[in-house]
């Protein structure tokens, strides 16, 4: 416990310092995490990072990642989109399991892509956020950085609800086939604590001109937060592995840290709030 403790305030002073900077220092860090994140998941999968099926999936991670692409259009004169780089990836890697004649199968093509548009676009969202434009809600502006800060101390605030919950009240398992220490209990003590946290946030900075949004999308963090909590223990069960990496001593990879994350930010850009 110490040295998760220690760990999460050092990496959380570390991440807010480029939350904060934004702008390019920001865009570069996320670039970072995401690749080593990336990364973490080709090991699960025992695929090498310096083969080529590898090294055109993170090229294409870093397309994906790039919210505008003019810079790209403008180098190459072409004029390219989120779309067209998916479809590449398509038509370079599944080509790559003919050249490689099946060392190199469809499986692994399927697991690179979807790892591909998990990764890119759970990231890209973290971009989106902080680079929102200003907006105006009862006479008070909210900016990308407040709409990003928001969302992580909801999606904190749920982690540890549903962690202490879970530790004090926890008695019936929400799905132990994939993850036997959490719980139903701690599940619930999460999505209370999460809205909680929102609306105070709401009450001293507000975000929106409704208190009943507000409530709904802190639920949609809660729920969505341990949902992709889950996914990323159940990648970790299928690939019998403790930890996606260990970058971060006591909880594990960058993966381990941010799969909630990686979930929420794209879900809400799918509704009016964002």
């Amino acid at each position: 416990m110490k040295q998760r403790l220690i760990t999460a305030v050092v990496a959380g002073i570390f991440f807010m310092i480029f939350v904060l900077l934004g702008g390019e220092w920001f865009e570069a860090f996320v670039y970072l995490i995401a690749t080593i994140a990336f990364i973490e998941l080709l090991r699960m999968r025992k695929i090498a990072k310096y083969k080529i099926p590898s090294v055109v999936s993170i090229l294409m991670l870093w397309g994906l990642l790039s919210p505008e692409l003019g810079m790209i259009n403008a180098i190459f004169d072409v004029h390219i989109n989120k779309t067209d780089i998916l479809l590449f990836s398509v038509i370079l890697l599944l080509s790559y399991t003919v050249l490689a004649k099946n060392r190199f199968t469809f499986e692994d093509a399927g697991f690179l892509l979807i790892t591909v548009v998990y990764i890119g676009f759970g990231f890209l969202y973290f971009l989106i956020t902080r680079n929102s434009p200003d907006v105006i809600v009862e006479g008070h502006i909210v900016t990308g950085l407040a709409k990003f800060i928001f969302v992580l101390v909801v999606i904190w605030a749920t982690d540890s609800g549903a962690y202490f919950f879970g530790k004090a009240f926890g008695k019936h398992k929400l799905w132990p086939t994939i993850s036997p220490n959490k719980t139903i209990e701690g599940g619930i003590g999460g999505l209370v604590l999460g809205c909680l946290v929102g609306v105070i946030f709401q009450i001293i900075s507000p975000v929106s001109a409704s208190m009943w949004a507000v409530i709904g999308v802190c639920i949609l963090i809660a729920v969505f937060g341990q949902l992709g909590d889950m996914v990323e223990s159940a990648f970790k069960r299928h690939y019998l592995v403790k930890d996606s990496g260990k970058i971060l001593p006591g909880h594990g990879g960058i993966l381990d840290r941010f799969d909630s994350m990686i979930f929420v930010f794209p879900i809400l850009h799918l509704i009016p709030f964002f």
